[in-house]
């Protein structure tokens, strides 16, 4: 498979996820039979189950000469499974934290160089209807981006800001690498992130990170508010109150913390 490409590169990865499709339904299945339905050669239905085998997505079901899923599935749905639990398990913890701090609580998770929000709680002191949820933010002005940058390995998190240019949007906005990296040691040590009126003039934001079982920072939760009221001042004040929130959804996710 490695050594085809243009046409022939997206057949196979077509034929490669039939055969994933054919396991899942039969359950097990043998080379020919996996050849009969995706009308191949016994040669290439081989070849594709030994590439997927490979990798971990199928294995053979004892010495039977039969296929079946293996757990590397697993490994690829994790993604999609641990954001819908995020959410899940994080929404009477936010809406807590809406109440208790006041202002609208975001989850939001890291996607290409951007940080996306997943789900959204309104404080009640929240004096706009604005929805976050679908938005994508930059991650070098957004509490929630620097939790999210903090937390990559370095090589990773110089690949997402490899373009090299951190864009103004607004006079506080940091545009210096320098300075972000010294933020983002701050994030690390502190356990919490900040942002005063970089994103939009007039908001302001906390974050802290959500780790999964392993210990992994698979999200973030955020409280942002309007400058006049969410000061910085309170943001500090309150921040203690918001790492406990990101903690238990952490051990919602199956977190039990340092070893």
């Amino acid at each position: 498979m490695s050594n085809e490409n243009g046409s022939g590169g997206v057949q196979s990865v077509d034929r490669a996820i039939s055969v994933l499709e054919i396991l899942s339904r039969r359950g097990e299945a043998g080379v020919s039979e996996v050849a009969a339905e995706i009308d191949v050669h016994k040669s290439t239905a081989f070849r594709l189950l030994g590439a997927l085998e490979a990798r971990g997505l199928v294995e053979q079901a004892g010495e039977r000469g039969k296929y079946r899923l293996g757990f590397g599935i697993i490994r690829l749905a994790g993604g999609v499974s641990t954001q819908m639990d995020v959410v899940q398990r994080a929404r009477p913890v936010c809406h807590r934290l809406a109440e208790e701090i006041g202002e609208t609580v975001n989850i939001a998770v890291l996607r290409s160089s951007y940080a996306v929000n997943l789900d959204q709680v309104r404080g009640p002191s929240a004096v706009t209807a604005y929805n976050w949820v679908g938005q994508i933010t930059p991650l070098h002005a957004t509490s929630s981006g620097k939790v999210l940058l903090a937390f990559q390995e370095e090589a990773e998190r110089a690949r997402l800001l490899s373009d090299g240019k951190l864009e103004a949007f607004t006079p506080r906005t940091v545009t210096s690498a320098r300075e972000l990296e010294r933020q983002l040691a701050g994030v690390r040590e502190t356990g919490y992130a900040y942002c005063v009126e970089e994103l939009e003039e007039g908001l302001n934001a906390m974050a802290a990170p959500i780790r999964a079982y392993h210990g992994e920072v698979v999200a973030a939760v955020s409280a942002s508010g309007p400058a006049y009221r969410f000061s910085e001042q309170r943001m500090h004040e309150l921040a203690p109150v918001l790492i406990g929130g990101a903690e238990e959804i952490s051990r919602r996710l199956g977190y039990a913390g340092p070893a």
